[in-house]
């Protein structure tokens, strides 16, 4: 899976706003509103905070990949975004969360979902890319670093 093809420097942010967990969630999906990936604002931040509620996405090594399926994008879309500072999210190790990847994809379609999910865990699994990415001073560089 091409990261290139889901990621694009417009649903890209260097250092989020947010300071809680569904503040993080908004400010990815609002990167993918004004991007214009998105057709109903709501409906999609509905979809990844009932699948957050089922079960935290907040992984380990400070990294978070909120996630849901939604009619309102027509394919797999994906966002990105830093809070340095980090974010309580509920993680499988209790720490804060500093990296994060949102993915939306519609209702009826699996595949490229989960092929997503396993390249962006697969190079975030790297600790010396996990450090760049938090050390990139631009969208562009972060595209890059993750698109290998």
């Amino acid at each position: 899976m091409n990261l290139k093809k889901s990621l694009k420097i417009e649903t890209i942010a260097q250092e989020l706003t947010a300071t809680t967990k569904d503040g993080v969630i908004e400010n990815l999906v609002d990167l993918l509103v004004a991007a214009g990936k998105i057709k109903d604002r709501l409906e999609a931040l509905r979809a990844v905070l009932e699948r957050e509620k089922k079960m935290s996405t907040g992984m380990q090594s400070g990294i978070a990949i909120p996630h849901g399926k939604t009619d309102s994008v027509d394919e797999l879309v994906a966002a990105f975004g830093i809070k340095h500072a980090g974010v309580e999210f509920d993680s499988l190790d209790g720490l804060p969360a500093r990296i994060f990847v949102m993915t939306l994809s519609p209702t009826n379609r699996t595949g490229p979902h989960i092929q997503f999910l396993a390249e962006i865990s697969r190079q975030l699994n790297d600790p010396a890319v996990r450090e760049r990415l938090l050390q990139a001073a631009t969208a562009e560089e972060i595209l890059t670093i993750l698109a290998g």
